[in-house]
């Protein structure tokens, strides 16, 4: 029989669908609790771990519960009982359950929240907008003859640098020309002492997690063949994924049509329309969950409209200023449809995974 796997081995898998990297940098994402050295033998799936989730869990305990939300998101100094995001972490502990988070690594995936959204909705042409800030990293720069290039390269991409996404080894050279002047006592791997020196060089340059850091640079000054290697440490910036789908209509609507038609897709009879009910609908940007921080970016690129959640009054004031519409239908009502999707992909990974989606997280779906 094939060896079980284990937590850490099965959200690796995951991780090839949303891959971990392309979240939002301040999004825990990926194990919150546990340990990945378990075995994976029972997987549950739900939108928001609250109180109603957890009592379920106790009864049965899987080994790992997938959570879309995060449960705890803000730093947590104690872990103490009650009906907190720590109290239900300290519940899922002394249940022997660990948790995992997708939050935005699965908005952002292909396939995953903002298209099942976008989806639901049916636009076509669709194509992402608005980027998200990702993992705080770095970008790591060096110079060394070419033919040295490759054993760099493989060093630090097993200290953990090169990867992008699902990509791993990433790496950009340029060739130049570098001068040094190697003084008494030195010992250069090319060039000659005591004299200046110009010699045909690469740059590479990689990125690399924060975190790793130490490791990489190590790596990196190890397997480098000069005595005195130069290299350079940058903080940087991009690499997140775009949480934002935008499309077109197959026929122009009305808003007031669209927003039936919203209703209708998201199961959603309360929703909030900014904008004129006659207006023409072609162009419709969304974004799962929260999107006021991305309503400017969608009238940017020409929506007529953008469906999300948690707009505010003054938020929605701003948008139609820039001619743009907005169709509130609410946060857990926006991702509900990536939720389907994403209970279908571990039922894939860990067939007689349990849906525990039934258990909205909707604070305001009211009686």
């Amino acid at each position: 029989m094939p060896a079980a796997r284990t937590l850490g081995e099965l959200l690796g898998e995951l991780g090839r669908r949303a891959p971990w990297g392309k979240a939002w940098g301040a999004d825990p994402v990926g194990l919150q609790l546990g340990d990945p050295s378990c075995v994976a033998e029972r997987v549950a799936v739900c939108h928001e771990v609250t109180e109603a989730v957890v009592d379920q869990l106790e009864a049965a305990p899987p080994s790992l519960l997938v959570s879309y939300h995060p449960l705890l998101f803000r730093p947590t100094l104690r872990i103490l009982a009650g009906p907190t995001p720590a109290g239900r972490a300290y519940r899922l502990l002394r249940a022997g359950v660990a948790l995992a988070v997708v939050h935005t690594s699965f908005d952002v995936a292909p396939g995953g929240a903002a298209d099942a959204l976008a989806a639901a909705l049916g636009l076509a042409e669709v194509r992402g907008f608005a980027p998200l800030e990702g993992p705080d990293s770095i970008k790591l720069v060096s110079f060394l003859p070419a033919d040295h290039a490759e054993r760099v390269l493989q060093a630090v991409s097993e200290a953990g640098a090169g990867r992008i996404g699902n990509y791993t080894h990433c790496s950009f050279r340029s060739d130049g020309v570098g001068s040094f002047f190697a003084a008494a006592g030195t010992d250069p791997a090319v060039g000659k002492r005591a004299a200046l020196n110009q010699e045909r060089e690469q740059r590479i340059e990689f990125v690399a997690p924060r975190e790793r850091e130490a490791e990489v640079v190590n790596a990196l000054l190890a397997a480098h063949p000069y005595e005195e290697p130069a290299y350079d440490v940058y903080a940087r910036g991009g690499s997140g994924g775009l949480v934002g789908r935008i499309g077109r209509l197959e026929n122009a609507s009305t808003l007031a049509r669209f927003a039936e038609r919203v209703s209708g897709a998201l199961d959603q009879p309360r929703l909030r329309v900014a904008g004129d009910a006659s207006r023409e609908i072609a162009c419709v940007a969304v974004v799962p969950g929260s999107g006021t921080d991305y309503l400017a970016q969608a009238a940017a690129l020409g929506a007529d409209v953008v469906v999300t959640g948690d707009v505010s009054h003054h938020a929605a004031r701003a948008s139609l200023d820039r001619g743009l519409a907005v169709i509130d239908a609410g946060h857990a009502p926006t991702e509900a449809p990536g939720l389907r999707t994403l209970y279908a992909w571990l039922a894939d990974l860990a067939p007689g995974a349990e849906s525990l989606l039934h258990l909205d997280p909707d604070p305001w779906a009211g009686p």
